[in-house]
């Protein structure tokens, strides 16, 4: 009887540490450990009594660090993240480029501000496919509401998005001037490296209103007065030209390829581009005769004749404008990062053509 007793009260007492044991395994997970002062540490967890972790690292082995010191603790999903003993973080900056953005999407209250050398922007993170934001110039005119939506695929490397932005001249011009821009974005790639082409339609007005002549030839007529010492004199007036006054709308479609390419753990290379294209129209109107009709050749001025003024068709005309944004992006952290861009911007008209720099530098902050 007594061996039988020692017998069960030791089978019970291995039985209890053993179920013990199990319930409380060792955590193998990769974790990221970062403390107030900016270190971060990836390791795994061996224990947690309230007041200090023990933390088994590859780099410094095992140490422990006080829980006050501790400001934050990630775990990590995704080992091929981890480069050179860091561990690549996601950032809601990594759906922006210079000035379009990608079909990912920003996570869910991952809210972001971007302040460059025009003005400042605020993204909010409404849901985890919504993002609806505000951009503006430093003086506060004009501005602009944007909102995009992106449309996830089975593939998680393959997002489509919409996107719209609306836009008042604000105080400038007393509210007159608006326009808009409508895009669609398709997406291949991850956070880190990524490409996407976007198509979409743009209008702008200034809120100044352009006049349509009506074609036709048009004669003015004269007007003979006597002279008090009786000789004459012949003042010529031109012809009214019948017209029709319409807002000054300009719109065309705009197409954009876009990308972003990591190539260390906190820097990556990303470009930006815009083609816009379209074939306005606009009368031409010429005026021969009059008071003060002079030759342009030689610069001689004409004797006075009744004025005429032709207005031919409307005519269109092509433009073209493009703009090509390399830069180089500097992620200090999760929260932080620095984008420096140098632009060219082309614009074709009538066989002319205007080229000028636009270079940008932009920061950007997580909230």
């Amino acid at each position: 009887m007594k061996y039988f007793l020692i017998l069960f009260f030791t089978s019970s007492f291995l039985f209890t540490y053993n179920a013990n044991a199990q319930s409380t395994p060792k955590d193998t997970s990769l974790r990221l450990v970062e403390k107030h002062d900016g270190t971060k540490y990836i390791a795994k967890i061996i224990s947690d009594d309230g007041r200090e972790l023990l933390l088994e690292t590859e780099a410094l082995g095992k140490l422990y660090i006080p829980k006050s010191e501790v400001k934050r603790i990630s775990t990590i999903d995704d080992v091929g993240e981890i480069k050179n003993g860091e561990f690549r973080e996601d950032s809601p900056f990594s759906t922006r480029y210079a000035f379009t953005n990608n079909a990912l999407p920003i996570k869910k209250n991952e809210h972001y501000a971007m302040v460059n050398l025009f003005g400042p922007e605020i993204h909010f993170a409404v849901t985890d496919r919504l993002n609806v934001g505000v951009m503006t110039t430093w003086i506060g005119s004009p501005f602009v509401v944007v909102g995009k939506f992106t449309i996830p695929t089975y593939n998680e490397k393959v997002n489509f998005s919409i996107g719209t932005m609306l836009g008042t001249s604000g105080y400038l011009n007393q509210f007159r001037g608006y326009g808009g821009l409508h895009w669609g974005t398709l997406t291949y790639g991850d956070r880190k490296n990524n490409i996407s082409f976007s198509a979409g339609y743009g209008y702008f007005n200034s809120g100044d209103n352009i006049f349509n002549y009506e074609p036709g030839v048009y004669v003015g007529d004269s007007t003979t007065y006597t002279n008090p010492d009786g000789s004459t004199s012949t003042n010529y007036n031109y012809p009214e030209v019948p017209y029709t006054s319409e807002p000054n709308l300009i719109k065309s479609p705009i197409f954009s390829v876009a990308g972003i390419f990591q190539v260390t753990n906190k820097a990556s290379f990303f470009f930006d581009s815009m083609l816009a294209f379209g074939k306005p129209s606009r009368n031409t109107r010429t005026t021969t005769g009059g008071n003060y009709d002079w030759d342009p050749v030689t610069g001689t001025y004409l004797d006075p004749s009744v004025p005429i003024t032709t207005v031919i068709e409307p005519e269109p005309f092509s433009m073209i404008a493009i703009y090509i944004m390399p830069g180089m992006r500097f992620q200090k952290n999760e929260n932080r990062a620095f984008q420096i861009a140098v632009a060219g911007v082309s614009v074709w008209q009538e066989g002319n053509n205007f080229t000028f720099p636009l270079p940008m530098m932009s920061w950007f902050f997580k909230f």
